[in-house]
């Protein structure tokens, strides 16, 4: 190599050194990037990611179990509490499960610190972080019960005039809550715990139940049932902007600011992620393989990850510990949810949990 060509190599060389290229994970696709398999008895239904202190929690049974969010390993179990769904206070530092009654514990220690009584089914739980305060859903009067995060009590309660399935709140006093029997989204005003207006979903989707929300954009994302379809909408008046398609059985949905994607676990084995490429156009981007069952999910907002679970029974049983189509053990006999893919995944039975990790 003569010299001209040898300084040039050189410069060029110095250049990828200061300007790395530029990386194309964005563009790669998403696939299951971990997983893990635990023993144990009981049906499931929600997982929750506790992003501040990287805890993952999966109720199960008769207890809430907790996993590192990061390694996935087993740090501990909240006992005595039979309960879809978590929400977490990261303030107070103070966990829920949305039990009845509702069990209050340390997240840092695990330890229960009281019971909390509520009226009807408890199912769906929230966060809302303006407040602090924690909204557990009831598909039976009272529809939502509020609860204070710092020491447990009962701020009050919300008649949304149907059942709830999943709520989003875009930190500024305003919850959104999907009416699953109503096939309407209801907007809740944070600081007076009124309704303010039902987004109808106008026969373009049912059975809304997931939802994500981009709070910049005010943007929902309505997850349904029948048919299987995410219905967006304006989050300020409720205009619908588009509909896509999705899997069968959906039963939790969410939204990453970070990489603009909304998303939809489904029992039928599928994650469907949509980008939202402006705050008008929208397109399914692609749809990942899970496994049967693997109807509700969570984000871990450091990794860009989603995680969704599922139970299985054991190799060579005929033991059944999950079936997309069962009721809630929080719902009378016969009153499935709809879909196909709702209900807790009910099993007596030992059997394995799965945790799939769904990333770039």
């Amino acid at each position: 190599m003569n010299k001209p060509n040898l300084f040039a190599a050189t410069l060029a060389l110095g250049a990828l050194t200061l300007f790395p290229p530029l990386s194309f994970a964005q563009d790669e696709p998403y696939k299951i990037v971990n997983s893990t398999k635990t023993m144990g008895v009981g049906g499931i239904d929600y997982v929750y990611a506790d992003n501040d202190d990287r805890q993952l929690y999966i109720p199960r049974g008769n207890q809430v179990l907790v996993f590192d969010l990061d390694t996935l390993k087993s740090t501990g179990s909240i006992t005595n509490a039979r309960a879809p769904g978590v929400a977490v206070d990261p303030k107070s530092g103070h966990g829920f499960c949305s039990s009845s009654p509702v069990v209050m514990w340390d997240t840092k220690t695990l330890q229960t610190i009281k019971t909390i009584d509520v009226q009807g089914r408890p199912d769906g739980i929230l966060y809302e972080p303006l407040t602090e305060r924690i909204y557990v859903l009831s598909h039976q009067s009272p529809n939502v019960t509020v609860i204070n995060g710092k020491d447990g009590s009962i701020a009050g309660t919300i008649d949304l005039g149907g059942g709830p399935e999943q709520a989003a709140s875009d930190g500024n006093g305003h919850v959104y809550i999907d009416i699953e029997d109503g096939d309407n989204i209801a907007v809740v005003d944070a600081n007076t715990l009124k309704v303010t207006a039902h987004y109808d979903l106008a026969g373009k989707g049912g059975g809304p139940g997931g939802l994500g929300l981009d709070a910049k954009n005010h943007i929902l994302f309505a997850m349904c049932h029948e048919p299987q379809t995410c219905v967006v909408l304006n989050a300020d008046d409720g205009k619908i902007l588009a509909t896509l398609p999705i899997g069968r059985g959906t039963d939790g949905g969410g939204f990453n600011p970070a990489t603009m994607e909304a998303f939809s676990s489904q029992g039928d084995g599928t994650l469907t992620i949509i980008k939202e490429k402006s705050p008008t156009e929208f397109e399914v981007e692609q749809n990942v393989t899970t496994k049967a069952r693997a109807k509700t999910c969570t984000l871990d907002t450091k990794n860009n990850q989603i995680i969704v679970i599922a139970t299985e029974p054991l190799p060579g049983t005929n033991a059944t510990p999950a079936v997309a189509a069962a009721p809630s053990t929080n719902q009378p006999a016969g009153e499935a949810r709809r879909g196909g893919g709702g209900g807790r995944n009910r099993g007596g039975g030992p059997g394995y949990l799965d945790i799939l990790v769904v990333g770039r």
